[in-house]
């Protein structure tokens, strides 16, 4: 049986909870800061969870 290597991508962009669910930053933070309001740029510090949708594909990736 072979073994499944883990992407290398997407594990530095997903982590798992300890429940189990998957933990993903949030997109449009990286530039073009200026125009978007600082309650904004505020929220989209937080981590966000991985859609169920996604969930599957994403655990896949990353080994679990």
């Amino acid at each position: 049986m072979l073994k499944n290597k883990t992407h290398s991508g997407a594990a530095k962009r997903f982590k798992v909870t300890a429940t189990g669910k998957i933990k993903r930053k949030r997109a449009f933070k990286s530039h073009i800061l200026e125009k978007k309001s600082s309650k904004r740029k505020r929220k989209l510090r937080k981590y966000d969870l991985v859609s169920g949708a996604d969930r599957k594909v994403a655990k896949r990736l990353i080994g679990q």
